[in-house]
C-alpha cells in the first residue's frame, strides 16, 4: 500500500537539534512543509555525505518554507556523539531524531527488520501532515538532495492550483496542464 495521501502517523521521539535534545511529534510536520530523510545508522559511509548534501541545501529548502528532520534508529545521543565527532556532521542545523525504537521506520514503512536500520527514504509532508512524495533508495545509493527544490515546487504549485498538474521535468515558471476530456491522447 502506497503512503502517499496519508497522513503522518502519531508518534514521540527524541532528537539532537543545535546543541540540545527536543522532543519530535507528529504535530511538528502540520503548519508547514517538511521533509523526512531516513537513513541507516550513524558513523557509517554514504550516510555522512546523503546529510551534509541535504545541509548544503538546507537554505533553499528553508525559503521554501520547509523544515527538514534527518531520521536513523540510532539515538538522539548516538546523533550528538555523531554531531561532536565529525566535521561533516558538525554543520548540520536542521533536526536530527533518534529512532530506537523503530516506530517511525515502521510508520513510514521504511524499517528493515531484521538489521534493525531504515531504508534510505525519503519522504515530502504538507502542512496538513499528508505525505506529497515519498522515494526509496537501496543501502548503497545515496540521494541528491537538490532533486528535492523542484519536487517541493511543483507539490507547493499543485496544492496551490488544485485544477492544474507539473508534468514531467516542470519548472516553476515552466507551463502546466489542465486535465480534461480535450487533452485526452493530445500528449
Amino acid at each position: 500500500m502506497s503512503l502517499i495521501g496519508t497522513e503522518v502517523k502519531p508518534f514521540t521521539a527524541q532528537a539532537y537539534h543545535n546543541g540540545k535534545f527536543v522532543e519530535v511529534t507528529e504535530a511538528n510536520f502540520k503548519g508547514k512543509w517538511s521533509v523526512v530523510c531516513f537513513y541507516p545508522a550513524d558513523f557509517t559511509f554514504v550516510c555522512p555525505t546523503e546529510l551534509e548534501d541535504l545541509q548544503d541545501q538546507y537554505a533553499a529548502l528553508k525559503e521554501l518554507g520547509v523544515e527538514v528532520y534527518s531520521v536513523s534508529t540510532d539515538t538522539h545521543f548516538t546523533h550528538k556523539a555523531w554531531h561532536d565527532s565529525s566535521e561533516t556532521i558538525k554543520k548540520i542545523t536542521y533536526v536530527m531524531i533518534g529512532d530506537p525504537s523503530h516506530t517511525l521506520s515502521r510508520n513510514f514503512e521504511v524499517l528493515i527488520e531484521a538489521q534493525g536500520l531504515a531504508d534510505r527514504g525519503t519522504f515530502i509532508i504538507d502542512p496538513d501532515g499528508l505525505v506529497q512524495a515519498v522515494e526509496i533508495n537501496a543501502g548503497g545509493i545515496g540521494r541528491d538532495a537538490s532533486t528535492l527544490i523542484n519536487k517541493i515546487k511543483a507539490a507547493q504549485y499543485v496544492r496551490k492550483n488544485p485544477n492544474e498538474v507539473c508534468p514531467a521535468r516542470w519548472r516553476e515558471g515552466s507551463a502546466t496542464l489542465k486535465p480534461n476530456l480535450d487533452l485526452v491522447g493530445k500528449i
